[in-house]
């Protein structure tokens, strides 16, 4: 970083100016030396205090002097004489005016900017006091003939956004009281050399030439007062991120007071109409759209046999996908990392239904074909998944039918859906079957018209490492074959024939994520350090069953932030016994090898039916009787499992955790059957035994003080917690857009659970969004002190929290809380790393 000097007669003078200097966004980290003043303490200067001051700001970037009087140029002079040549070299000065001149000179270095950098600006930093005045024999920095901005820092402003490269713009109203004076430039200025990005801005109100983004002294030319419009304009590879952030700044007044902004984006690329892509799977491809073709599938009516025959037919039917789906589970156990198993014993249930077996037994012995019995009952089943009101179970009618399909074309003999040759999948929807059929050799990224991030096929396709995007709208199924798609899984964007410059982009992307995933797995089992070697976050696993527990281990968790103790017992019709719990909860705790295990509660109701816990039917189950309100109901069933944990956790390091808390009277409640578990035992509650609850419900996290005497730890579930907070269910296509983790509104609400539970409690996240290795230094900015993620994440969550200071991340987090969204924050975040200290 440059450093800086400031040579003056009037020491109070040179001190109040680097008061001002330091003030200004992103400069307070810029040595900044002062020289001023006679020996005697008098005005005057001192060519030996130059030499001192030169040597305290030296540094290999360079160093600029800035002087203010004569005489203070001729002791700068004689001090250059008395330094060594190399460091001479190095040193230049400025006859820039001393005040103005700072601040742009401390701005521009602390936003990285080179020495030549720091000189023009200096040099330049008159230019708006002048436009102020109407002087006209000076042109803005940067401008041309015909009023386009030349040069910026960073590289040359591309008018459109250059060859192939598409360029973005918005128009926002300046609030601030005060306008666009020094600090809120600073901050403009700040915010773009944050970017690789060219950024362009003019005053659309008094009709100014471009100015370039980067430029403290071209942003100050532009006389922007409160109420005048200006246009930015971004081109470059991260032009999007660079508008989302100067958007926020500009809501935020540039740092002058929050207001109202309507930005208007005008020329940013267009998802395919119908639809808005949604990042579903990280990673980037590129290549030809590939449609899932498939023959169509015609059920006869009635066919010749007997009743028994039928069902024989359709039994081996049913046998054979079964069985596929139970080879599907062994790959997946194999797969590195691995897929989450539960989907497939999900629907190898379904499809072991007694009920709906007993339903297609009765229309085939009315005269109906096996095939067209088992088409009208899955059929009415799906329609029930359909019409139910919860967006998430309408969501589940595609696992319904995808299981009845692959039934249907076993029975009949008509093959499965294939693609015509090595590229990106494109298709309707996927069901899980489907998704972990595909071969990652041959489909290089999916784009579903449908879908949503948190469908079971975008979890397997996260599982085996697939870029994904869903949601692209019906129009990219008439996307002729072989048509070239780019795909970026991290940022959620599909381009339709992209140009070279996108390409390359992405394939430098992937490039560098297939590295860094390389370095992640070898390093996934070492602590996730902070990179300025602060404490420890630990980063645990997500499991439901004892293989993903060994899986767990295997991957390099640290321990176990969440067993979904629903999953170990979802196929019974009665409660199971008390020993078979202790069976299991043993089972997997002795697989962590030591480490810390918590289990969660029966979290059944919702999404997550348990035969065995009937629940009357309700007009929106996620609002109703689930998680710890329905235990509550069934103190004897949950009692049991108290007294399974608590006898489990005598023997090894084991916590327990409440699902969907509202109340503190219900988690005293629970608190006291627990007690009651342990009395019933003919004990206490083990010392070491931790109790914690989930965070699902925004009160929880806005009234976390009420908790905190009563807890060890809160965990976030953010599924959950985002849409409660968003009112955007979860797996619902129409509103797929808005329920994601990283909205502003999420951010804060974590961040006020860290605030309240701080020194009391500890705070972890163990929903989706703690999977994503983006979201990881946001987390910990945030107060977050640990993450539970799926398996096949934790090398690469851990690798993305090594790479950031705590001082960083907090720094990262301040900027994610002040974005319009949640699209903003994630632009902030597939960006590469801003310059610290912004």
């Amino acid at each position: 970083m440059i450093g800086i000097v400031v040579v003056s007669h009037s020491r109070p003078l040179a001190a109040e100016a680097v008061a001002l200097a330091s003030a200004m966004p992103g400069a307070a980290d810029v040595t900044m030396a002062v020289a001023a003043g006679a020996p005697d303490g008098g005005l005057g200067t001192d060519p030996l205090a130059v030499v001192d001051a030169i040597v305290r700001a030296d540094s290999p970037d360079g160093v600029v002097v800035l002087v203010d009087l004569g005489s203070a140029l001729l002791a700068s002079d004689m001090a250059l004489e008395l330094l060594s040549p190399a460091m001479a070299e190095r040193v230049v000065v400025t006859p820039a005016p001393l005040v103005e001149g700072l601040v742009a000179a401390a701005v521009t270095a602390g936003g990285g900017g080179s020495r030549s950098d720091v000189l023009r600006e200096a040099t330049n930093a008159l230019a708006g006091k002048k436009a102020h005045l109407a002087s006209d024999d000076v042109p803005p920095p940067g401008a041309q003939a015909g009023g386009a901005a030349a040069a910026s820092v960073g590289g040359t402003v591309r008018p459109g956004g250059g060859p192939g490269v598409a360029a973005v713009s918005a128009i926002v109203p300046v609030v601030g009281d005060h306008g666009i004076h020094a600090r809120p430039a600073a901050v403009f200025v700040a915010e773009v050399r944050a970017w690789n990005a060219d950024v362009r801005v003019r005053n659309v109100t008094t009709g100014s030439d471009w100015v370039p983004g980067g430029s403290l002294a071209g942003v100050t030319t532009l006389g922007a007062v409160k109420g005048h419009q200006l246009e930015l304009e971004a081109s470059g590879p991260d032009a999007r991120q660079a508008l989302y952030a100067l958007v926020a700044q500009a809501e935020a007044g540039f740092g002058e007071g929050a207001g109202s902004v309507a930005a208007v984006v005008l020329a940013e690329p267009a998802p395919p109409a119908g639809g808005v892509p949604r990042a579903a799977s990280p990673g980037y491809a590129v290549g030809p759209a590939r449609h899932l073709r498939s023959a169509p599938v015609e059920i006869p009516a009635r066919e010749a046999g007997t009743p028994a025959e039928h069902m024989a037919r359709l039994t081996a039917a049913i046998d054979a996908v079964a069985g596929d789906l139970a080879d599907l589970r062994a790959a997946a156990l194999r797969t590195p990392g691995g897929v989450d198993t539960a989907i497939f014993d999900a629907h190898i249930l379904l499809l072991r239904d007694p009920a709906l077996l007993a339903q297609v037994t009765s229309q085939v012995e009315a005269g109906r074909s096996g095939a067209a019995a088992w088409n009208a009952v899955l059929g009415s089943l799906r329609a029930q998944f359909e019409a139910m009101d919860d967006a998430y179970l309408r969501a589940r009618a595609v696992d319904v039918w995808g299981l009845a399909e692959r039934v249907l074309r076993n029975l009949l003999g008509v093959g499965p859906a294939t693609v015509t040759g090595k590229g990106i999948l494109v298709a309707e929807d996927l069901d899980p079957g489907e998704a972990a059929s595909v071969n990652s050799k041959v489909v290089t990224g999916i784009v579903l018209a449908a879908g949503s991030p948190t469908s079971h096929a975008a979890i397997v396709a996260r599982s085996l490492g697939i870029p994904m995007v869903t949601g692209a709208g019906s129009q990219v199924l008439d996307l002729p074959e072989g048509t070239v798609l780019a795909i970026d899984g991290v940022a959620g964007t599909l381009t339709v024939n992209p140009s070279a410059a996108i390409v390359t982009d992405l394939k430098t992307k992937a490039k560098a994520r297939r590295s860094a995933l390389k370095a992640a797995a070898k390093a996934a089992r070492e602590p996730a350090h902070l990179a300025d070697d602060g404490p420890v976050v630990p980063v645990c696993a997500n499991v439901g069953s004892v293989d993903d527990a060994i899986r767990a281990v295997s991957a390099g968790a640290d321990g176990c932030g969440l067993v979904r103790t629903e999953f170990l017992f979802q196929d019974l019709r009665q409660p199971p016994t008390r020993e078979a719990q202790v069976e299991v909860y043993r089972a997997i705790a002795a697989a962590m090898d030591g480490r810390r295990t918590v289990f969660r509660t029966l979290d059944a109701g919702g999404d997550k039916p348990i035969a065995y816990l009937p629940i009357p039917p309700e007009d929106n189950p996620f609002l109703g009787v689930r998680g710890l309100r329905l235990c509550l109901r069934y103190p004897e069933v949950f009692t049991d499992q108290l007294m399974a944990l608590i006898e489990v956790a005598r023997d090894f390091p084991v916590s327990i955790m409440f699902p969907m808390v509202a109340d503190v009277r219900e988690l005293r409640e629970a608190r006291i059957l627990t007690a009651r578990a342990a009395f019933r035992q003919g004990g206490s509650v083990p010392d070491h035994l931790k109790v914690g609850i989930m965070v699902e419900v925004p009160c929880v996290a806005m009234k976390a003080a009420a908790f905190a005497p009563t807890v060890d730890f809160f965990s976030v579930g953010t599924n959950d917690l985002t849409q409660y907070a968003l009112a955007a269910d979860r797996g619902n296509p129409a509103v797929a857009g808005l329920g994601d983790g990283l909205d502003p509104g999420v951010l804060a609400l974590i961040k006020a659970l860290t605030r309240s539970a701080r020194g009391r409690a500890s705070v972890s996240v163990c929903g989706e969004l703690a999977s994503d290795p983006a979201a990881a230094p946001v987390l910990v900015g945030l107060g977050v002190r640990s993450v539970s993620v799926a398996p096949p994440a934790i090398g690469e969550v851990k690798e993305a929290i090594r790479g950031w200071s705590r001082a960083e991340a907090r720094a990262l987090a301040r900027r994610a809380l002040t974005c319009p969204d949640a699209a903003a924050v994630r632009a902030l975040l597939a960006a590469p790393r801003p310059v610290t200290g912004l």
